[in-house]
């Protein structure tokens, strides 16, 4: 037997599974790699949903939506609240405890009613004219700020600077309000 040449192909042989178990060392850490992307992948779908109206694109995760989204959320609640007349508010009601949480349906239904018996009692309607959306998608909530004028018999009675918070909930794939209010000490 020739001890130098087994010698010399044990080492090739030591040689080659070094390289072969660093190939397959590198392939596991790949697929290590690959499986961590995956999962948290699996977390962060958008799904694509549909405003009222849309003028600008959006984008929505597994529980926020992007400014843009509540952008547009925002002036369309704020169009059903705060441009209304004695034969529209009714219907604007009905529309907007459609996107209600179900936790606040009750009080927002009770004070959209109270507010629509007042405007019908003093001919009253009022229209806004939003100027500025705020948005804040770590709140999931939108500032409006605009002009609302009110008119009684037809007749100005006011036209202010006024500022309201529209917050939501993000739940089932679906933005839901969850509070509208004024904002007090409006800048002029």
């Amino acid at each position: 037997m020739d001890f130098e040449r087994l010698n010399g192909d044990i080492k090739d042989m030591r040689r080659r599974n070094r390289g072969l178990g660093l190939a397959v060392g590198l392939l596991a850490g790949g697929h290590l790699l690959a499986l961590v992307v995956i999962l948290n992948l699996l977390g962060t779908v958008r799904t694509v949903i549909v405003p009222p109206s849309i003028n600008k694109s959006f984008w929505v995760s597994r529980d926020k939506a992007s400014g843009e989204y509540l952008e547009q959320m925002g002036s369309f609640v704020a169009w059903l609240v705060l441009d209304v007349t004695p034969t529209t508010v009714d219907w604007k009601k009905d529309i907007l405890l459609g996107y209600v949480e179900p936790e606040q349906h009750g009080e927002l239904k009770t004070r959209q009613e109270l507010e629509a018996a007042r405007l019908k009692r003093i001919n009253a309607s009022t229209f806004f004219l939003p100027q500025q959306l705020v948005p804040s998608e770590d709140t999931q909530s939108v500032v409006v700020r605009g002009r609302l004028r009110t008119l009684v018999n037809g007749l100005e009675t006011a036209n202010d600077l006024k500022a309201y918070q529209v917050e939501f909930g993000y739940g089932g794939g679906r933005l839901h309000l969850k509070t509208f209010k004024e904002l007090p000490n409006v800048a002029p």
